[in-house]
């Protein structure tokens, strides 16, 4: 099976036509910790870091992302100097008429919903929300009430955050 896709590598883009990649080896697994660090990072130094001529890297990179291990490449924002100050943690409750198919494309489609999980437990989802400011959670709130989506809620407001990280590889 062949899959096409489109890597945008620094200010251009890349087609790729490449073989599914069916698992991955250490140093496939270095190469994405060290793009996770910094997507901008040289092939040239991927591959002093993990022993690889840079047209190797390269070809890994083209394998990792044809496959799927590789989604995106990215920017890390500070979401408070974007002017979102306000991180929030809500457990979701869905009522039993709220429609589950709904209410995940509300998530996936509202501005300040920047992650939705589907948990165990005795909630239905916790959602990751970035807003201006404790008005706009007000705002979010409400409008998830309005839409008759929760049968009962939970929100924690992050006072600071210790660690965040887009991507771990803990065996590497």
């Amino acid at each position: 099976m062949r899959f096409r896709t489109i890597i945008p590598i620094k200010t251009f883009e890349i087609l790729v036509f490449s073989a599914y990649v069916a698992e991955m080896d250490i140093t496939d697994k270095k190469i994405a910790a060290l793009l996770a660090e910094d997507a901008r990072r040289s092939l040239a130094d991927i591959g002093e870091a993990v022993g690889l001529s840079a047209s190797a890297v390269n070809e890994r990179i083209r394998r990792l992302a044809a496959s799927g291990v590789i989604k995106r490449f990215t920017v890390d924002a500070d979401h408070a100097l974007l002017g979102l100050a306000v991180t929030a943690f809500v457990l979701v409750g869905l009522d039993y008429d709220a429609g589950e198919e709904a209410f995940k494309a509300f998530a996936a489609d509202h501005p300040s919903v920047a992650e939705c999980h589907h948990v165990t437990g005795g909630w239905s989802y916790l959602l990751k929300v970035r807003v201006r400011d404790l008005a706009g959670l007000e705002t979010f709130l409400a409008e998830l009430k309005a839409r008759r989506f929760l049968s009962r809620s939970e929100t924690m407001i992050v006072l600071s955050t210790a660690v965040e990280r887009g991507f771990t590889l803990a065996e590497v």
